[in-house]
Formats: C-alpha cells, structure tokens, sequence
C-alpha cells in the first residue's frame, strides 16, 4: 500500500526540499554500510549512495505534518496533550485482518507501534525518532504495524530514506477529530486484568498526566490544568511574522486577554508552527474559554488582515513577546 516518494527525471529520489541526491541513474538498494555499494563504482555504500541516503534520512524537515488533515492537532498531541487518540483514514483500503488504525500520544512501554489481538493497529506520537523527519518515520512504523502479528508491539528503527511519508499513506480529506482522554484507559480492553509490565506501566502514566482538554469552538486550542494556575495553548497555522505582528497589536491595544484575569504569556515554535500561550486562574475552566477564544479568534482575524506599521507601543509590546519565545521540535 506505500507510495514510493517522487523520483527526478534522472530517477535519484528528492531531499525534503526537493533537491536530487547525488548518485547515477537508477534505484539502489540499502545495503550495509561497509558493503560494496550496489552502483557498481567499487567504493563502499557509506562513501558512495550511502551517503546521499544517510543525509536525506538525518535531514531535519521543519514541518512535518504539513499537508495533513488537522495539522495544529498533530502538533498538539506531539507536543502538549498526555493522553489523546484519533481515528485515521488511509488513502488506500486497510489489508485484511486490520479494522482500524489509530493513533495515540503514547503507548505502554512507549512502543512505537502496536498490532493489537484483534488487528487492530495503534500508533505512538511521542516517541523519540531516529531521523529528521518525524513524517517518514512514522509512516515506515505505520506500514509494518500493518503486517505485524496480532498482538504484538513493532520496534522503532530508523526509516529507509526512500520511505512513504505520512502524507503518502494517509487521506488528506479524511478527518483527524482527536478524543482527549482523562488517562491511559484505552491501551487495554480490559485495565483491570491487563499483563503486569503494562498495568504498571498504565499507573505510572495514568500519575504524570496533566488534566487537559480539547476546545470545541476554535481549532487546535488546548487548555490544561496545573496545581498554580491553567493555562491555554493554542497551535495557529499562520505564518510566524505575520502572526506575531497580529498578536502585539491585540496585545498593545489591551485585547490579547481572554477574560478577567487572563493574560498572554508569550509563545513558542513546535514543528513549524507557533503556539501562543495564556495564563489562566486556576478556577477558569475550558467552558469557561470557548466563548472568550472565539471572540479571540475573530479579533485576531481582523489584525492579520492589517498591513499598517507597528505603532511604537505595539512594537514594543512584539519585542516581549518575542523575547519569552521558545522552540520545540
């Protein structure tokens, strides 16, 4: 079912920018480093195509859920939501034997992978990768989890440069609605009488995860609850200048707030997008916000939509908030 990536006219696979890796004509089986590289030229794989595979696999791509379906989610549940699922809908038919694929924030003993006893498959968002690109790893993870054996995990490794990407695999019409979930309940069919290594696992997990909570009137906006304060954070897809630019002129103006007591904090890079975060009192609730975001949200419009320059206070107020910016991915 994977799609192989686009080849150049002279058949060399394409980097993550586009640009042809160095090679003769032809595909080139991945053989072992020290191994004489299937080209012909006499030299070893690692100094010959080897080379050029190594670096489009280590390769960090900014943003690899870009093109997906629900990208701003995608970054969420990797980076801010503990226990999340979501439904995925593949471009091609499941094989048989596989009802569903679905995807979670992690799984117990932070498998990569998991082809349950009825084949069903679960995939994990936050583990470590072995690439640059968190896109080709996780459709090489996808793509065995397919064939693994009923109940049985799949291990990480590092993806084959010339991969399927997720954007390969998955529909980009299908919808991607994550559930936030209170724990991690929905590794298992039944918690109560689950093996010892994942019931312990599952307590572990079930005690480190943060309250949190998918608002339902904006997109990818996520509040959470910690002991001195809640907080909102919210993925927005706009460029990251144009962004800023919008959020200090709501910010000089008074207006960056999503009601009494609330405040906006700064921001931070996930995987090519920006993550604006507020603070919140520790009694502001996530109903208590949908009806704050969304007049937030169409605030937030109209000065994307302004070109005029900064004014000096809302220069100033982009310097701060660019000044407490962080990046993660």
């Amino acid at each position: 079912m994977a799609k192989k990536r686009p080849q150049t006219k002279a058949g060399r696979p394409r980097t993550t920018d586009g640009a042809r890796t160095a090679g003769a004509d032809g595909d080139f089986p991945v053989v072992g480093a020290r191994e004489p590289c299937p080209c012909g030229s006499g030299r070893r794989y690692k100094g010959c195509h080897g080379r050029a595979a190594a670096h489009a696999v280590t390769e960090l791509v900014q943003r690899p859920f870009e093109g997906l379906s629900g990208e701003g989610d995608w970054v969420a549940l990797r980076e801010l939501v503990p226990a999340a699922t979501v439904t995925l809908t593949l471009k091609d038919p499941l094989p048989e034997g596989v009802p569903a694929v679905t995807l979670a924030t992690v799984l117990p003993m932070a498998w990569p992978a998991l082809r349950r006893d009825d084949g069903s498959v679960l995939i994990g968002l936050q583990n470590d990768t072995a690439s640059g690109d968190i896109s080709r790893d996780l459709a090489d993870t996808l793509t065995r989890a397919l064939t693994a054996e009923p109940g049985t995990p799949v291990q990480g490794r590092r993806a084959p440069a010339e991969g399927p990407r997720l954007q390969d695999l998955l529909d980009p019409e299908g919808a991607f609605e994550p559930v936030v979930h209170a724990g991690f309940e929905f590794w298992v069919p039944d918690a109560d009488n689950a093996a010892p290594d994942v019931a312990a696992s599952l307590e572990r997990a079930n005690a480190a995860a943060i309250p949190t909570v998918r608002l339902t009137g904006v997109d990818s906006a996520y509040w959470c609850e910690t002991p001195e304060k809640n907080h909102l954070r919210w993925v927005m897809p706009y460029p990251e200048e144009k962004l800023l630019d919008a959020l200090a002129r709501l910010h000089a103006a008074g207006t960056s707030g999503l009601g009494e007591g609330t405040r906006l904090v700064g921001s931070f890079r996930a995987h090519g997008l920006t993550v604006p975060v507020w603070d919140l009192p520790s009694g502001v609730t996530a109903d208590d916000v949908e009806k704050p975001a969304a007049e937030f949200a169409e605030r937030l419009a109209t000065a994307l939509a302004t070109d005029a320059p900064l004014t000096p206070d809302e220069r100033r107020a982009r310097g701060g908030l660019t000044n407490r910016q962080v990046t993660l991915s």
